[in-house]
């Protein structure tokens, strides 16, 4: 009986415990402040956004080697760059994964990837995945546009790159060009958060 009892305590101390604990962060929503961060590329140097001193603003993507609808969207990512980079937004793409758990995600095969699809942004590796749960970061690929501001980088949209990871030839609305070009415009964002299709990112 007295066994029973003292598991029962157990019992009930612990599921207090859990419903007091500290909610974990879910970070980064659209308005917030990001944190700058100091991670290493596929070259070996390593990448922090005070680095780029006359971009407006970055598009960071959590991407990717192995998760298929991070490679579905690489072409896209590569045009992103492409088009946006000289006009003060480049792309910064961090992979986020567990290499133990996925070792097609090591450095190697990332320089590997990178070099295959002619990457022409920074591929970053966050090494102890640290930097992914400030973002808020839950899938691969996972976008936040920032913009540089005066109080610092603000989140100004989170989400999917586009409405259809199966073809890029049957998107309709592009979500991270149209954000980015109302940056540019000085408008204001229509579309600011959009669920990010992909997969988890392994922990």
């Amino acid at each position: 009986m007295k066994r029973l009892k003292l598991l029962t305590v157990f019992v009930l101390v612990t599921t207090l415990f859990a419903f007091t604990e500290k909610p974990v962060k879910e970070g980064y929503k659209v308005g917030d402040l990001a944190t700058d961060f100091s991670l290493e590329n596929i070259d070996g140097k390593m990448v922090s956004l005070s680095d780029y001193r006359d971009a407006k603003g970055f598009i960071v993507i959590f991407t990717c080697n192995t998760c298929p609808y991070a490679v579905a969207y690489e072409d896209r990512i590569v045009e992103l760059d492409k088009k946006y980079a000289s006009k003060g937004y480049p792309v910064i793409a961090i992979m986020p994964n567990n290499t133990d758990v996925k070792p097609g995600d090591n450095m190697e095969s990332m320089k590997a990837r990178a070099k295959a699809k002619g990457f022409t942004f920074p591929y970053l590796m966050d090494k102890g995945q640290k930097v992914y749960p400030q973002y808020g970061a839950t899938k691969t690929p996972h976008v936040y546009l920032l913009e540089k501001t005066r109080k610092g980088n603000e989140v100004k949209y989170i989400g999917a790159i586009d409405d259809n990871y199966k073809d890029a030839a049957a998107v309709t609305t592009k979500y991270v060009e149209n954000a980015v070009d109302a940056l540019l415009d000085g408008e204001e964002i229509k579309v600011k958060e959009t669920r990010a299709i992909g997969c988890s990112i392994k922990v």
